[in-house]
């Protein structure tokens, strides 16, 4: 499996490989991502083997010796199939640096579809352009490539809360009464005003809920602060978690009793875990990249963003359903 970044578009692609796994039990999966993203699929039992490329640290700086080290481990593996998942130019150059059995092949997408990104190269390498539709949800388009690659038919939908993506040992310090509030996001049009996170964290503490802010820069740090101060100021209790890795932020989350947050990686990472959770869009695309399928994770989207009103009923529908 070749599918490199971002975070959320290698989570978008777990549901196919686990199904993947299921239908060809004899099958040894390998992934090739970025580094950065390497724990997540750690924490995937079906992920035999995870394969971390400095794509962002280096770019395609092929002859660094770390990305020498990187192809060198991928080239101690012949693959009978390579699925480019991405469809991109660095995903097409990975699927191309990955070495194949005498009788192995190729697959990409054969187009793109609306709303994602797609580059020429990915045809040019592939034995076999598989066609899907051209207006499909992320997580479903994985899914096709995948079963038309190998050859095995579509899988009915199996819920995340029964079987997750991901499974972790819950972080032992996050109380089961902890709502994460997932404010932070590499695009100022996906933020969600400070105010309403700050109502929204006053009638998760007066429901009873614990509350938990986290940061993964020094902008995010800042907004996290103004957050927890006013939450303070009005009597609620807020945690402010450290600065973590991948892995230790995942094990935080999944000890909590759910998630509120903007679309982005960290979210996504709340649908894997099978959590309840509410997922705060600013544009109409939760179509693409919302949670699918899941009564208990719910996607919630108005212009110029949803109101507090908005996000706390799909909450409370979401906390319903999975009781």
């Amino acid at each position: 499996m070749v599918k490199l970044t971002s975070l959320g578009d290698v989570i978008h692609t777990l549901a196919a490989a686990r199904e993947l796994v299921a239908a060809k039990p004899h099958i040894e999966l390998h992934w090739a991502v970025d580094e950065q993203f390497a724990a997540i699929l750690r924490a995937c039992p079906y992920v035999h083997r995870v394969h971390p490329l400095p794509l962002r640290r280096l770019g395609l700086r092929w002859w660094h010796a770390d990305w020498q080290k990187a192809l060198a481990a991928l080239r101690q593996s012949a693959f009978d199939a390579v699925i480019d998942a991405q469809g991109l130019t660095k995903s097409a150059w990975v699927s191309w640096m990955s070495p194949l059995t005498p009788s192995g092949q190729r697959f990409a997408l054969a187009h793109r579809t609306d709303g994602s990104a797609y580059e020429a190269p990915t045809r040019w390498v592939a034995d076999v352009a598989i066609e899907t539709p051209r207006h499909v949800h992320a997580v479903e388009r994985a899914r096709l490539l995948c079963a038309s690659a190998l050859s095995y038919p579509l899988p009915s939908w199996s819920s995340t809360r029964q079987s997750p993506w991901l499974v972790v040992q819950p972080h032992p310090q996050v109380a089961a009464s902890c709502v994460a509030l997932v404010h932070g996001t590499s695009r100022a049009d996906k933020a969600w005003p400070l105010s309403h996170w700050v109502e929204l964290g006053q009638r998760l503490d007066k429901q009873g809920c614990g509350l938990a802010l986290m940061h993964g820069n020094d902008n995010e740090a800042c907004e996290a602060s103004q957050i927890q101060a006013q939450l303070k100021a009005a009597g609620a209790q807020v945690d402010l978690w450290p600065r973590s890795d991948l892995s230790t932020l995942t094990k935080r989350l999944a000890a909590c009793r759910g998630v509120i947050g903007v679309d982005g990686g960290v979210s996504h990472i709340a649908v894997a875990l099978g959590l309840p959770h509410v997922q705060i869009y600013n544009f109409d695309t939760a179509w693409r990249t919302g949670p699918l399928h899941e009564p208990q994770q719910i996607s919630v989207f108005d212009s110029p963003f949803p109101s507090v009103d908005q996000v706390w009923q799909a909450w409370l529908t979401s906390v319903a359903e999975a009781m």
